[in-house]
Formats: structure tokens, C-alpha cells, sequence
């Protein structure tokens, strides 16, 4: 399914592979983006307590020590779909129908995702992927339908799952992560699964 979808976007099945694994591999590699002044419990002095209990790192299922949050972007599900995205757009030309596909699916999923604590933001896996492959259809016609779908169904996840809620004072409340990943964590699925299937249905 994969391999057809990246057939779709005009990627040769090495191509498509290559991207793949990068994506995969991707997904484990946060590159921090700032500090912000945010005090967050450190989980790594809870992980140490499980192996010394005489520790008094933790009270009241709170870590005593606070670090900084940290702000990064993930390599998978961020810095990779973008870059794809951009290189699609370059070769077939960005228009305002493509950017209305963003406009619709960044909504949808704004609506849609929630902010987990501890883990960052979760959004339903399915749903994104109907949505885009809808506005794709409906919206573009002809051979760019599945690209359409791709960089808005990728960046619409990308901004509205992500972006947006990490720009809302309330959702940063939420999140008590010490490291806050732009497309890991919850969304990486979304953006990855939202993307490729959202080819595929257009």
C-alpha cells in the first residue's frame, strides 16, 4: 500500500523505500528547538526511582524536580513530510485549491486532536484520512489529487494537530512532558497514516 501511494506521488519504489525507513528511523530523533520557561516534572528521576525506592524523587505522583520544557521537531513526522511536501508543490505548483485542502483538513484536525499529559497530543488515526481525501476530490481535479492529498492531509495534520494547539495557552497547560515533539509523539500516526492513506483514497 505504501509503495503504491509513493507511485502515486511519482517516487520510484527505491524512492518510496528509502523514504520509508528514513521515516521510521526518523521518528525516534528529536532535534530540540528552544527552552521554553516552563516547568515541567523531570520523568527521568521517576525512572530512576523504580530501580532505588529509597529515593525521594517523587511525592504525590509528582517528581520533586522540575526541568525546563523542551520544544523540538521530530525528524519522521515533521522534518521529513514537510521537506516531501515542498518538493511535490515545487514540481506541480502550488495553488489555491491546494492550500483550501490545508485550510479544511488543519481545521478538522484541530478539532479533532486532544492533548495527552505526559505524552504530548493524540488525534484519531481514520478520520484525517477521510477528511483529506475528500477535500482532495473535491477541491482538485486531475493528476494532482493524490499530491494535493499528501501535502494537505501531512501539513493540515501537522499544523492544526500540532502547531495550533502548541500556540494555545491552554493545551500548554496540559502538557506536562519535559520534551514537547512538533510531529511525534500522538501525531506522528496521524501524519504519517493521514498522508498515505489519503493518497491512496484519492
Amino acid at each position: 500500500m505504501i509503495t503504491v501511494a509513493f507511485s502515486k506521488l511519482g517516487l520510484t519504489a527505491g524512492q518510496g523505500f528509502l523514504l520509508l525507513i528514513a521515516t521510521l528511523f526518523g521518528s525516534g530523533i528529536n532535534i530540540p528547538v528552544f527552552r521554553s520557561e516552563r516547568l515541567v516534572p523531570d520523568v527521568t528521576i521517576r525512572r530512576v526511582r523504580m530501580f532505588n525506592p529509597h529515593t525521594e524523587a517523587v511525592f504525590s505522583g509528582q517528581s520533586k524536580s522540575l526541568t525546563k520544557q523542551i520544544v523540538a521537531v521530530n525528524i519522521g513526522g515533521c522534518v521529513i513530510p514537510v521537506l516531501l511536501s515542498m518538493t511535490l508543490l515545487a514540481r506541480s505548483g502550488f495553488n489555491l485549491s491546494i492550500l483550501l485542502c490545508i485550510i479544511i483538513v488543519s481545521a478538522a484536525t484541530y478539532a479533532l486532536a486532544r492533548p495527552v499529559p505526559g505524552v504530548g497530543i493524540g488525534i484519531p488515526v481514520l478520520i484525517p484520512p477521510l477528511i483529506t481525501a475528500f477535500a482532495a476530490l473535491i477541491f482538485v481535479q486531475g493528476e494532482i489529487a493524490p499530491i494535493a492529498a499528501y501535502v494537505a492531509g501531512s501539513l493540515g495534520t501537522l499544523i492544526g494537530a500540532d502547531l495550533l494547539h502548541l500556540a494555545t495557552p491552554a493545551t500548554r497547560n496540559v502538557l506536562d512532558a519535559p520534551v514537547v515533539s512538533i510531529g511525534g509523539a500522538g501525531t506522528f500516526d496521524g501524519i504519517f497514516i493521514t498522508g498515505i492513506l489519503a493518497v491512496l483514497l484519492a
